[in-house]
């Protein structure tokens, strides 16, 4: 299993219930595909630099998990199926991301 980290964008007209639910089925693909989600961060209601579907700002959020490689494509097919989805980026980590990713989720828990 290799270690990846997702960041989407979710569409600013979305209710939180609507957004809550969003997250939750890309989440369940994961652990059905056989995947482990290591953390989730919300990273709230962000301007864009320039505009994405004559939208202006939009909800991030941050998946980081470890799942197969193979799963990686349907997963992201999953995005492109779903019109609350703006934008996704998904990167696969090496050992010095993961090092500096576990770093980050520390700090982020310190502060809370």
């Amino acid at each position: 299993m290799n270690h990846y980290e997702t960041v989407f964008i979710l569409n600013p007209v979305l209710s939180d219930e609507q957004i809550k639910e969003t997250v939750k089925k890309f989440e369940d693909f994961l652990t059905s595909k056989g995947g482990e989600m290591i953390a989730k961060e919300d990273w709230g209601l962000k301007k864009f630099a320039y505009p994405i579907e004559n939208k202006k700002s939009g909800f991030y959020r941050l998946f980081d998990f470890k799942v197969a490689g193979e799963v990686i494509t349907p997963f992201e097919v999953e995005f492109r199926r779903d019109e609350r989805i703006m934008r996704y980026l998904t990167v696969k980590l090496d050992k010095h991301a993961e090092a500096w990713a576990e770093k980050r989720r520390t700090r982020n828990t310190q502060k809370a």
